[in-house]
């Protein structure tokens, strides 16, 4: 039993659980701020142009159900606003990212060939005979 606390509170501990946790709430707060200014800015302006705000659309159905499909119109408005405002994020964090990385310097890679000092034509870096003269190269 020991054990299992011990790797369970390992488990807990580690900094991508904790990250992960952060987010998560970083990302329940940022969904309230876009779902205000969905509800509150985007979706009355949008309702101008359609004479009402897409949650007062609905459908009654034999009587007493109520199908409101404005409310699903404005959870969908609501998904891609936060969906563009991350992929904005991550684009710019991107960026910085790739600004902020020094360029690594491309290496030479090894040479593959080498030259006959008495024909000088080119041969295998690893060649013992010249191919082309016959001669021992070192």
């Amino acid at each position: 039993m020991k054990g299992f606390l011990k790797e369970f509170k390992d488990f807990v501990c580690r900094g991508n659980v904790i990250d992960m946790a952060v987010g998560v709430i970083i990302g329940a707060a940022f969904k309230d701020i876009v779902t205000s200014l969905t509800d509150n800015i985007i979706s009355p302006l949008i309702g101008m142009v359609g004479g009402a705000n897409f949650d007062q659309y609905s459908i009654t159905l034999l009587g007493k159900a109520t199908l409101n499909y404005g409310m699903f119109i404005t959870a969908v408005i609501n998904f891609l606003i936060m969906a563009f405002v991350v992929f904005l994020i991550v684009k710019f964090v991107n960026l910085v990212t790739k600004a902020l990385t020094p360029k690594k310097k491309e290496e030479e890679a090894a040479p593959t060939t080498k030259v006959c000092p008495y024909c000088k034509s080119e041969i295998p870096i690893d060649a013992v005979k010249c191919a082309h003269c016959t001669s021992d190269v070192e």
